[in-house]
């Protein structure tokens, strides 16, 4: 496959790989300083936990999660040359606790009943996701889990999800979720 970009993974057992995806629309890696700042937030040993990669594009935060020792990742992507991108780094890392899905992400919600300690969210921007999805993401986290949300704009606390850390890099917005309930323990 010929690659036209690259991102690297930034710790964990395959920290400084390379790997390659293709041009599609709206397909924008999380950068290098902010997937650092939330694995930080997350801590680096991510060993045993269940993850979710929603809008996978690239996959770079699943294989990250699994780099840094998650049980697995669960990566939904709706655009093939993504997934046929996802499958070749998938190969080329041997990651076979990485599960991809070619599948829109609100119909995977509505069909799976998994829970996940972390769901990974960066839907295409100017498109309304968010307001779809947060609600179905509360039935698929696992007790204590995170939600790790990017946006154009700023999330705020309500009565269902806690904005437990925030920042703003460029112009996206990513935030670190929690269900409101578990915020008060």
């Amino acid at each position: 496959m010929a690659a036209s970009n690259r991102v690297r993974i930034g710790g964990g057992e395959w920290r400084s790989r390379l790997l390659d995806f293709p041009d599609v629309p709206g397909l924008r890696p999380t950068p290098d300083r902010v997937r650092q700042t939330l694995f930080n937030w997350l801590g680096q040993d991510l060993h045993g936990l269940n993850c979710l990669d929603l809008f996978s594009g690239t996959g770079v935060m699943g294989f990250e999660a699994l780099s840094r020792g998650a049980a697995q990742a669960v990566m939904v992507e709706k655009s093939l040359p993504a997934v046929k991108s996802l499958q070749a780094n998938k190969t080329l890392l041997q990651a076979d606790k990485a599960r991809i899905l070619q599948q829109d992400a609100l119909q995977f919600l509505a069909q799976n009943r998994e829970l996940f300690n972390i769901i990974f969210v960066d839907p295409p921007y100017q498109q309304g996701w968010l307001p779809k999805l947060l609600p179905a993401l509360a039935t698929h986290l696992a007790n204590q889990g995170y939600v790790y949300v990017e946006a154009e704009y700023v999330l705020e606390s309500d009565g269902v999800w806690q904005v437990h850390k925030h920042g703003k890099a460029g112009n996206v917005f990513y935030h670190l979720l929690k269900l409101a309930d578990e915020s008060a323990n």
